[in-house]
């Protein structure tokens, strides 16, 4: 009852308010009378002001009974006086008046004049007792919720949409008066402009001569709506709140622009105004324009970004730079120059890699993709140029390069212009009605269009390699017959020379990419038209075209594989994927020898030189590893067994270093290990009753097979680092996690994932039916079980002294057989001669019994193995036989079964490690002697690391103190001593040649030396690569020459160097590359090459994360010093930040800055890859903040700018750090461990501002990075805030405008999406009245 009477008391007195308003409209009272006496009549009555119920009844009153001139006065007045809620009275009034405004246009026009006037005022909104009563009330009144579908209905999330919904009634008005909204695609509005039925007798219908009239008004009420439209987007606080909606409402926002870019094309009203244009129009919503970046208010925040949204390679791309805006790349000349370390085979594609990487750079950078696409291609081109000239060695070499840049690059570029072209196929769903129809070539494609154009600018970096000249010619000569307006086949290409062509007319590295591009339709030949591309006359053009060629052409026409085709099409790389395809097909289907021949072909040179298409030929090789059944296959072994001389010759053809690093940057060395696995295993596992011939004519055994694939098997994991990495307790370096279950491990994770990678996609896109993959199930280590037993062994091996052999069992008779056949001519007898009861005594059928006896399957004898290593090793220490003996016997072991040289290495390296073996002398007598050119070897060592500053320990030996190495080693280095440098033994030292170089660099100084020196004897064209990794030990052994290094590093890419005379930049810090490039010596080696081929072997890792951090602030303060003129400091040191003064000097230093915070954060994730960037972010940076880093006395004269700096370089440091190793966007799978490393800092950082935390640094340097990382954050990662607990997000905010930084406090909330919508909404309000 009591409700009840509440109720009705409530509406006596709202019947009473409006018959006083009803009595005062009769009367025609004063408006301000009127407003006094309502307001005391409900202040009377307990009713709450402003009243939600009092703004429902007067729009009531006048819709359309009292649609008076009073009526609206009386409205006006009470908005004026606060009694109702004014945004309430917006809503309310536009749902009513909207739909009846061709029946009431002066409420139409009434109504805008109200929204001129209260709709940009939100602060007493936000600010009063019932925000969000109201606000619910306008969602009542609007379906807001509903319409926009955002579940959380937070009062700042509803003004956006009311805001939102505003303008777009009236939009959508403006439209239906025009007569354009049939054009829109729902082919209506999503608002109610018209009533559900028109009223034609309504009050404000005219006729006769007042129709004209009627239409002018129309047409006036039009153009007030498209000028409230932009008013509402001109203002600070309502176009920020549009920004808002642009972000968190896409869908919607597309649909909303969609409309507004019709009422740009086809409003006649929009065109007859003065003070707008449809461009401008267009101009105020355009994706270019971002109302929330951030406008620092202190001189030092403008300096900052003035500087980083600079980006433009403003400087000549030789080979150096200074610290410039194009050595802002050097990130990528570093990653370049790691991934091409021999000695490291990675999981993860170079592709996805350098995709990260350029799309990091280009938004922590904040540049074009034009200078990104340039400065990739400059990159990649330094990096051929550097290997010119390689030393010889065991190392990828030019083709490696080229791969790099014709292919990686290549599809690095198309995947980031296929990622923007698929987008706006999913996203330009409406152009009918546009002015201009979206061309199809996406900014990103015209991009790399215009920087190919840029980049015939850099003649020093487009002389091609000697080897390429021929292909370089080929390519300039397709681009002047198309010009010419010739034509020829490939055929013509196949066989073109430079004896055909003008002089005038070589081909260089532009025309190889520009090819590149074209095959992979990034281009069209277009291109060739290109100003400067091509210069001949067509009387140069060669007219004696060949009718018919025997190269791929040919075969594409149906020619048989004969040997003259067979040999051409091994020498000659495939042009197109069709031809891959046929020679696919046959090695797949054809008779026994057109498989062998097909699988030759493959693995030629289109594997090493066929850029267009490599990325698909080692998907097919690969394949050709897992051949098909049979369909009449029948028998118990396995069915790879009749493929023997098919996959041996697959094995020993991608055996080079070259080719396992190109298997290695397109990332399939798990798909190539999980194809090795299934060989291995059925191979080792097979007795060699059986043979089969060579492709040379060579008897061919399952021995055979098994070592070939056994021995690349392990090349693709860190089987040849040291095993002190594995049995000590610290953290091991990066990549030692690399095993045969890590990389099944990733092959199940890339199957399983592969239709959501970028680049899987492009792949398949051109892939036929022919090559279509098939379904494949997950790998494990139990599904080899031979394997998984022998990689057991090997750890067992390096964890724990030798033990378990049985007398009598398999494993001990196998043991004696090794034994005799390595030590047969020992005529002295002993334990290592054993006799067996029964056996004959002539040598003949002796050796006939010891061949029975190890015809064992390969993985019993890899069984064996250590315990004949042992015994051998023991026997040479006690004299039983000489080292000669032992080296003699080691290399017969190995000649026997190849695959026993991965034992070797993890047994003489385990020995090694465990120190159990006394030092032998290599005096020249019983083992080799280095005395020859150690001395030599000495000063080259010195040579090459004299512009570094470290100090080399002396070699000087002799007298009482003789070159010695540990046993195991010295016998390790005298096996490859035996081996001849021939094809057959190459891709044996391949694999063991790494091995010594790891074991010896992890040796006491001075193994690695006297290695070299015993090397450098027997191949003399190899000192330089020896010398290079002799030098390298001088850092393995010293943790200060690292320090040394880094800091050479440093000096060098800034120009600061005192001991060469440089301007600095990649030029300084990569330099030109191995080789003897001075006359009669060496040159010394440039630092960055010597940290790139040392950082693996630092093995705390951690320290090196923090020497980066301290050296990057050492050279911040360098900078500082030699950025500024001296004059200038006393007037500096007056200022508060040192900043009113030399304006021009600070934004060089502050380009120099990120040049050493670009430097240090690359060495960083380099270093230590995606857990060490985490580990700094997480730890490192707090504790520095934390502890005192205070400035000393000595950098007092430049007041708070060195601070300041510091701080800044911190931030850029911290984001590219984070930048590389997640990515800027979600692409990168490392990116899903990016939101807890990145929450703890930034609650770090919101604790501190909220005085939680103590810090020790300086307060100018804390503000700096703060105000910088999150600054950049916003403006190059604003998917990094999305990810972030909004609750940090706040406290941050709230910090910021402690500090005056309101405009960034709001860009953070800005990013926060839906989340932290509400509270940026209210923020923007805040600051904005």
């Amino acid at each position: 009852m009591a409700a009840v009477s509440a109720q009705r008391r409530q509406e006596e007195l709202w019947d009473a308010m409006l018959e006083m308003t009803r009595s005062a409209q009769e009367k025609n009272s004063d408006p301000i009378h009127w407003a006094i006496r309502l307001s005391s009549s409900l202040g009377s009555a307990g009713v709450s002001l402003p009243s939600v119920d009092l703004a429902h009844l007067l729009v009531s009153h006048i819709c359309w009974d009292n649609h008076v001139p009073i009526a609206w006065k009386f409205l006006e007045r009470a908005l004026a006086v606060g009694i109702v809620p004014p945004m309430l009275v917006l809503a309310v009034l536009s749902s009513r008046v909207i739909p009846s405004r061709h029946t009431y246009p002066t409420a139409y026009r009434l109504y805008m004049e109200l929204l001129k006037r209260h709709a940009f005022s939100f602060g007493s909104l936000i600010n009063g007792p019932y925000y969000e009563k109201v606000m619910k009330s306008i969602d009542n009144v609007l379906d807001l919720s509903q319409i926009f579908g955002l579940e959380a209905c937070e009062p700042g999330i509803l003004v956006v949409e009311f805001v939102f919904s505003l303008v777009w009634q009236l939009l959508d008005a403006s439209l239906d008066d025009e007569g354009l909204i049939e054009m829109t695609p729902e082919k209506k509005s999503r608002w109610a402009t018209k009533p559900p039925e028109m009223d034609i007798d309504g009050q404000e219908t005219f006729s006769g001569k007042e129709t004209e009239r009627q239409e002018m008004l129309h047409k006036a009420n039009t153009s007030m709506a498209i000028e409230v439209i932009v008013a509402f987007l001109q203002n600070t606080v309502t176009a920020r709140i549009l920004y808002l909606a642009r972000r968190n409402m896409p869908s919607h926002w597309v649909g909303f622009i969609q409309r507004l870019q019709l009422l740009a094309a086809n409003s006649v009203v929009l065109r007859s105004l003065k003070h707008i244009t449809p461009e401008a129009l267009l101009q105020l919503t355009s994706n270019n324009r971002n109302v929330l970046t951030r406008e620092g208010k202190t001189v030092s925040q403008q300096e900052f970004h003035a500087v980083t949204a600079a980006g433009s390679l403003i400087s000549s791309a030789g080979q150096c730079h200074g610290a410039s805006q194009s050595a802002l790349w050097l990130t990528i000349d570093l990653f370049l120059e790691d991934a091409m370390d021999g000695s490291q085979v990675t999981a993860t594609s170079a592709v996805e890699m350098l995709t990260v990487l350029a799309k990091a750079l280009r938004s922590a950078n904040s540049t074009t993709w034009h200078d990104t696409f340039l400065g990739l291609w400059i990159s990649a081109l330094r990096l051929v140029q550097r290997e010119r000239d390689p030393s010889e060695g065991f190392v990828p070499r030019v083709d490696t390069c080229l791969c790099m840049l014709l292919s990686v690059t290549t599809l690095a570029i198309a995947s980031i212009i296929e990622e923007e072209e698929r987008t706006m196929e999913q996203t330009d769903v409406v152009v009918s009605y546009q002015r201009k129809e979206r061309h199809s070539q996406g900014k990103r494609r015209k991009d790399l269009i215009s920087s190919l154009q840029q980049l015939g600018d850099y003649e020093g970096l487009m002389t091609p390699p000697q080897s390429v000249c021929s292909v370089a010619n080929q390519a300039a000569a397709k681009a002047m017959m198309y010009i010419s307006g010739l034509t020829a086949g490939n055929g013509f290409y196949e066989c073109i020379s430079m004896n055909d062509m003008a002089m005038n007319c070589s081909g260089n590295m532009r025309h190889l990419i520009v090819e590149a591009c074209i095959a992979r339709n990034l281009l069209d030949t277009s291109a060739y038209l290109w100003p400067g591309y091509v210069n001949t006359r067509s009387s140069q053009i060669p007219r004696n075209i060949p009718s018919q060629t025997p190269g791929w052409s040919s075969l594409m026409k149906g020619s048989p594989l004969t040997p003259s085709l067979i040999s051409t099409l091994v020498s000659v790389p495939a042009s197109s994927l069709a031809e891959i395809e046929k020679i696919y097909e046959i090695a797949l289907n054809g008779s026994e020898e057109e498989k062998i021949s097909a699988a030759t072909i493959l693995c030629g040179a289109s594997l090493v030189r066929g850029w267009n298409i490599q990325e698909h030929t080692v998907v097919q090789i690969t394949r050709l590893l897992s051949p098909p059944v049979p369909p009449d296959y029948s028998g118990p072994e396995s069915h790879l067994i009749g493929y023997a001389p098919f996959l041996n010759v697959v094995l020993v053809g991608i055996s080079s270093v070259d080719c396992v690093q190109i298997f290695s940057l397109h990332g399939l060395v798990p798909q190539l290990a999980a194809a090795l696995m299934p060989i291995c295993e059925i191979f080792g596992s097979t007795v060699p009753s059986m043979s089969w011939a060579g492709t040379s004519g060579e008897e061919l055994s399952s021995h055979a097979v098994f070592s070939n694939a056994f021995t690349l098997l392990l090349r693709l994991w860190k089987f040849d680092h040291p095993p002190l990495e594995y049995v000590m307790g610290d953290v091991p370096p990066v990549g030692t996690h690399l095993s045969p279950e890590f990389l099944l491990l990733v092959r199940n994770s890339q199957l399983a994932c592969s239709r959501n990678s970028i680049s899987d996609q492009i792949r398949s896109k051109s892939l036929s039916g022919t090559l279509a993959s098939s379904p494949v199930e997950p790998l494990f280590m139990d599904s080899f079980p031979k394997l998984k037993r022998w990689y057991r062994q090997h750890q067992k091996c390096i964890t724990s002294t030798l033990s378990g052999l049985v007398q009598g069992t398999n494993v001990h008779q196998i043991v004696e057989a090794l034994l005799s056949r390595m030590f047969r001519k020992i005529g002295r007898g002993g334990p290592l001669t054993p006799t067996t009861s029964g056996s004959s005594n002539s040598s003949g059928s002796a050796a006939e019994e010891l061949a029975i006896r190890l015809k064992v399957p390969a993985w019993d004898i890899l069984e064996a193995t250590p315990f004949v290593l042992d015994a051998a090793l023991t026997a040479c220490a006690h004299g039983r036989v000489s080292p000669r003996e032992l080296a003699t016997g080691l290399k017969d072991l190995a000649d026997f079964l190849p695959a026993s040289l991965a034992t070797i290495v993890s047994y003489f390296s385990a020995e090694v490690t465990r120190g159990i073996w006394k030092p032998v002398f290599m005096n020249g007598t019983d083992w080799p002697s280095p005395a020859a050119n150690l001395l030599t070897v000495e000063q080259q060592i010195k040579k090459n690391i004299a512009a570094i500053g470290v100090d080399v320990p002396s070699l000087a030996v002799g007298g009482s103190a003789p070159a010695t190495l540990p046993l195991p080693l010295a016998a390790l280095v005298s096996l490859t001593i035996t081996y001849k440098l021939d094809k057959a033994s190459e891709r044996f030292l391949t694999f063991i040649g790494p091995a010594l170089n790891s074991l010896a660099a992890g040796c006491p100084w001075p193994c690695m030396p006297i290695i070299a020196s015993l090397w450098a004897q027997k191949v003399k064209r190899w000192n330089d690569f020896l010398i290079f990794r002799a030098s390298q030990t001088v850092f393995h052994h010293n943790s200060d020459a690292v320090v040394h290094l880094l800091k050479s590093c440093f000096s060098s890419t800034l120009g600061l160097s005192v001991s060469q005379i440089s301007s600095g930049g990649v030029g300084a810090l990569l330099g030109q590359g191995l080789g003897s490039h001075y006359s009669g010596g060496i040159s010394p080696v440039a630092p960055g090459i010597l940290y790139l081929r040392v950082h693996r072997y630092v093995r705390d890792v951690m320290f090196m994360s923090e020497v980066i951090l301290s050296l990057l602030m050492h050279f911040v303060r360098e900078i500082a010093n030699s950025g500024l003129p001296r004059e200038r400091v006393e007037k500096l040191r007056k200022t508060k930040y040192g900043m009113r003064y030399g304006q021009v000097s600070l934004a060089a230093a502050m380009t120099r800055v990120k040049v050493a915070a670009s430097l240090g954060a690359s060495f960083v994730w380099i270093s230590g890859g995606v857990s060490l960037v985490q580990s700094l972010i997480k730890e490192t940076l707090p504790s520095w903040f934390i502890s005192g880093h205070k400035l000393d006395q000595e950098a007092g004269d430049m007041g708070g700018m060195v601070a300041m700096l510091r701080g800044y370089a911190l931030a850029y440091f911290a984001l590219l750090c984070g930048a590389f190793a997640w990515g800027t966007d979600s692409a990168s799978p490392a990116s899903r461990r990016r939101p807890k490393v990145l929450g703890a800092h930034l609650e770090f950082l919101a604790s501190a501002l909220d005085g939680k935390i103590s810090l020790g640094c300086d307060s100018a340097t804390w503000r700096a990075y703060v105000s910088g990382f999150v600054g950049l954050m916003v403006t190059c990662a604003p998917k990094w805030v999305l990810e972030v607990d909004v609750d940090v997000l706040k406290r941050l905010s709230n910090g910021l405008r402690h500090w005056n930084e309101e405009e960034l406090a709001v860009a953070l909330l800005g990013q926060g999406g839906i989340k932290a919508l509400g509270s940026a909404t209210e923020l923007i309000i805040e600051i904005g009245c």
